[in-house]
């Protein structure tokens, strides 16, 4: 599998993961006192499908996808931009997800496994403050098509 391949397949995953909906609220601890924020924690699902890819230079590439739920329905795009380190054959991946509601900002690190995880960073919108992990898998050999899954944590 082409490692710039099985790069946009890490950002699209990513980008398909953060556009899922779908939440979990967790219940504020008893012993936090009144004033205090509650945090929720989120987790989205979606599979990234790349739409293109441009190869900037032999190390930089930049690719934007479509992310997919389980239906098919586009939930929202993103655009990767990917930093490859030939001495170490890993890259390090930035990603901004559009969805409803704003932007999710995060960083995936892909080596050779098929699994890459990376961190939430930021938010905009309603996903102001977001941080949190996302994991992407790629699902086909050509890396176009990442299953992805984003858990973030937002004060609530």
């Amino acid at each position: 599998m082409k490692l710039r391949t099985r790069l946009s397949l890490t950002a699209l995953a990513t980008a398909v993961a953060v556009g899922t909906a779908g939440a979990v609220v967790l219940p504020a601890a008893s012993a936090q006192p009144l004033t205090s924020t509650h945090t929720r924690t989120h987790t989205l699902g979606f599979t990234l499908v790349e739409q293109a890819q441009v190869q900037v230079s032999p190390t930089l590439s930049i690719a934007e996808d479509k992310d997919v739920n389980h239906a098919g329905k586009v939930v929202g795009y993103d655009v990767v931009r990917f930093c490859f380190n030939p001495k170490t054959t890993t890259a390090v991946i930035g990603v901004t997800i559009d969805l409803a509601g704003g932007f999710l900002y995060g960083q995936v690190h892909e080596g050779s496994s098929p699994v890459s995880h990376g961190t939430v960073s930021a938010g905009s919108g309603a996903y102001q403050g977001a941080t949190g992990t996302i994991t992407v898998k790629a699902l086909d050999r050509s890396d176009d098509r990442a299953a992805v899954t984003i858990t973030y944590r937002t004060a609530g």
